[in-house]
């Protein structure tokens, strides 16, 4: 977790906490308060869709990696980029203030701590990368009786392996990608693992149904382009048909609750687990006793052993005074969720304080690259007044119910993208490419949505992106080339292409030859007609 700092013409970034990356992955306790994560963590979105836009991942890293593997491409990231002399590690951010004139200058006064020694520097701009990710929500409260329980409680974050969970009855609360992957795991060596959830969730695949990485073969401009332009509900049926074709939610338990948002996460063996019956799926917790759980279906299930509130994170920026500190963990008062609102100056970045329906990674990049602009006097954004306004003004539409929260939802990722990218201006002109480059043109409209298409043109324009553009299949499919057999090779896009067009291009051929053929039939009418009078 880095707090990136920009001052006098230079990047200065201090590590938030006091031990490095590397350390932070391998211990197996969270005492300081640090974000860790589990031993068998494997990113949910492949390496093609969550590299940097000009620094593609190796050709035979996998293409969902353990976090070890995506520490190892960060480190060449910043090694190759030479970055690493800008980072002070060990050193905690204190606080940032505003500097005594800063309604003139947009100056901060940043004081930090590195082993025992405080320093304060004067830096022109502040980017805060703590992300989402940073305080544990234990909601202890919401479950009566819990105080009672004599069993173990934890929090997600606090979970590192299975070791210690032999032979005894877990009980998980939360169903996200987090609560998902720990109930598989530990249904391997647990006695019984229970899963409860509010709401339910669609459950997906790395995979898509041609065995290629999904997140490439459904984030694509003319998938969202489709989304857009057909209405909600039979957008909404076509893709419940869909997520329901590998296997019947209804009857897994895992069905979205009706009047709940729908939501997704992405794993490869709950629905086995549940078949086997390792795993259990629960509605939600009523209340506790002292052994067991009593759910709101009227369930009870007993001898419980361990809790594990999978429970999400809450938002808390303590380095901030007020009002700036509470201003900034709600949403809606942030432009574009990466400037606050109420600063006369834009000289504060708020990077990765998103939810995107794609890599989170892709998305602080552009912001970042927003934000220098913005520094730099480059860019401009609206006036605080204006955005408080506005701000305010769907905060109160939000409380009468009358708007919903747009910051509850996750957000498109081409969308979005594509929003940052025009202020900046390196959105990609894909009429213009169509006629410049029709090859490009067409991996960049119907191919995967990847980071090097936001380096194709404009401001940071990377002379390598049309190659890593038409080289992403062969970065994908390298690792899982092991046992190569002669002529095997097809090419993924061109038959996703077909499947995806082949009914839409019949139906309009086929209207245009029914249309094609009254015409035939009306013009010689016509013309006998006027020869008759």
């Amino acid at each position: 977790m880095l707090v990136r700092i920009l001052g006098s013409g230079r990047i200065h970034g201090v590590s938030f906490w006091e031990k490095d990356f590397r350390k932070t992955c391998s211990q197996e306790t969270s005492k300081d308060g640090m974000t860790r994560v589990y031993k068998s963590l494997v990113t949910n979105v492949c390496k093609e869709m969550s590299c940097y836009s000009d620094f593609p991942f190796q050709e035979d890293y996998p293409n969902f990696m353990n976090h070890e593997k995506f520490w190892n491409y960060l480190q060449e990231f910043a090694e190759h980029f030479d970055l690493l002399k800008y980072i002070q590690f060990k050193t905690t951010v204190c606080s940032v203030t505003k500097h005594p004139d800063f309604s003139e200058t947009g100056q901060w006064d940043v004081v930090t701590e590195t082993e025992g020694r405080q320093d304060t520097a004067v830096f022109d701009a502040v980017m805060v990368c703590t992300g989402h990710f940073l305080n544990p929500r234990l909601p202890l409260e919401s479950f009566p009786g819990i105080h009672k329980f004599k069993g173990q409680i934890l929090h997600s974050q606090e979970y590192k392996i299975p070791a210690g969970f032999q032979d005894k009855r877990v009980l998980v609360i939360g169903l996200g990608n987090t609560g998902g992957d720990i109930a598989v795991e530990l249904s391997r060596t647990a006695a019984q693992v229970l899963l409860s959830t509010r709401t339910g969730t669609w459950v997906i695949n790395r995979s898509s149904d041609g065995g290629y990485p999904l997140n490439m073969m459904v984030t694509r401009r003319h998938h969202n382009f489709i989304a857009q332009v057909l209405p909600s509900c039979i957008l909404k049926w076509i893709q419940e048909r869909h997520l329901n074709k590998r296997f019947d939610h209804a009857n897994y338990g895992l069905n979205i609750t009706k009047g709940k948002k729908p939501k997704k996460i992405v794993n490869d063996e709950l629905p086995t687990c549940i078949l086997c019956g390792t795993v259990t799926i629960k509605t939600s917790v009523k209340e506790f006793t002292e052994t067991s759980a009593v759910f709101e279906d009227g369930t009870v299930e007993e001898n419980i052993d361990v809790v594990i509130f999978s429970t999400g994170y809450t938002y808390s920026f303590p380095f901030f005074e007020e009002p700036l500190k509470t201003l900034c963990t709600k949403k809606i008062f942030l432009y574009k969720l990466v400037f606050p609102s109420n600063l006369e100056k834009t000289t504060l970045a708020m990077i990765g304080f998103i939810s995107l329906t794609g890599s989170i990674l892709a998305g602080t990049e552009l912001q970042a690259r927003w934000a220098t602009r913005i520094f730099k006097g480059l860019c401009k954004i609206p006036p605080s007044q204006k955005l408080m306004a506005e701000a305010m003004k769907k905060e109160q539409l939000i409380e009468r119910g009358l708007m919903k929260d747009p910051g509850a939802d996750k957000i498109d990722y081409i969308s979005y993208m594509d929003d940052l990218a025009s202020f900046i201006g390196v959105k990609p002109n894909i009429p213009l490419l169509f006629i410049k480059d029709p090859r490009l043109a067409w991996e960049v409209f119907f191919g995967p949505c990847t980071p090097y298409q936001y380096r194709l043109m404009g401001p940071g324009k990377w002379d390598g992106a049309r190659n890593a553009i038409l080289t992403q299949w062969d970065r994908t499919l390298k690792p899982l080339k092991t046992r190569t057999i002669p002529g095997s090779f097809k090419p993924a896009s061109m038959s996703h292409y077909l499947k995806a067009w082949g009914a839409p291009i019949l139906l309009a051929s086929l209207l245009l030859i029914y249309k094609s053929s009254i015409f035939l039939k009306l013009v010689p009418e016509k013309l006998q007609d006027r020869l008759s009078s």
